[in-house]
């Protein structure tokens, strides 16, 4: 039986590229290992590095609502469930008056 090769994967690296938004295959290939590896020995650091993007581009979103009205517009929609149509404690339409 064939001894297992040694890979000197370096975890900072994986969460590195993972923050990057690669895919497993993709970290794979950079370290020259098998996907099936680095999917089952560092999945921790997969999932860390994927926060960290999501954190970093949420943050970039909000930045970018305080220049844009339309980002502005889409956070409210997705994160205040606000709506082009708006609806009374009753759920009913808002009923608008020229008034």
């Amino acid at each position: 039986m064939a001894r297992p090769i040694k890979y000197d994967i370096d975890t900072e690296e994986v969460v590195k590229l993972a923050s990057y938004g690669c895919t497993n295959i993709e970290i794979a290939d950079f370290f020259g290992c098998d996907e099936s590896l680095i999917r089952k020995s560092y999945s921790e650091y997969l999932t860390k590095g994927r926060a960290d993007m999501k954190i970093r581009l949420r943050k970039m979103q909000f930045n970018l609502a305080e220049k844009s009205a339309v980002m502005g517009i889409w956070l409210g929609k997705q994160m205040l469930n606000q709506t082009d149509y708006p609806i009374t404690e009753d759920n009913e339409p808002l009923k608008w008056s020229a008034d």
